[in-house]
């Protein structure tokens, strides 16, 4: 985990946690199942490591100031630490310029993308 910590990133300890949850079950799985069962799994690691979150937060959308949806993020940390998931052979540009619209629109600090299926686990982490 210490190897995660970076002092110049905004909750680098938090999210080196949340790192090294996600390390630890694909550790276990590997790759090659659906992104529920990594969720499910990563909310038991959350727990033990006493994170603060909230799984499958529904968060509202809004354009000009008016509300136009809504989309659930797979885990909200601390409050401003956006947690999305896949369970993919490749990340694409797609996947990370949907977690950077995700982080504006949201309006939170740090978001992270871990893909669960590769053979190696893939993080992406970005900082508004």
């Amino acid at each position: 985990m210490e190897k995660y910590i970076n002092k110049n990133y905004y909750k680098s300890d938090i999210t080196a946690k949340i790192i090294g949850c996600a390390q630890k079950v694909h550790r276990q799985l590997g790759n090659g199942f659906q992104e529920v069962i990594y969720q499910r799994s990563l909310e038991i690691e959350f727990e033990k490591e006493k994170l603060k979150f909230e799984r499958e937060k529904e968060m509202d959308i809004f354009y000009e100031d008016k509300l136009i949806g809504n989309r659930r993020v797979d885990f909200l940390v601390d409050k401003d630490i956006m947690v999305e998931l896949k369970a993919i052979t490749k990340l694409e540009d797609v996947n990370i310029a949907q977690l950077i619209n995700y982080i504006e629109a949201y309006k939170v600090k740090v978001g992270l993308l871990i893909n669960f299926g590769t053979k190696s686990l893939q993080v992406k982490r970005y900082i508004k």
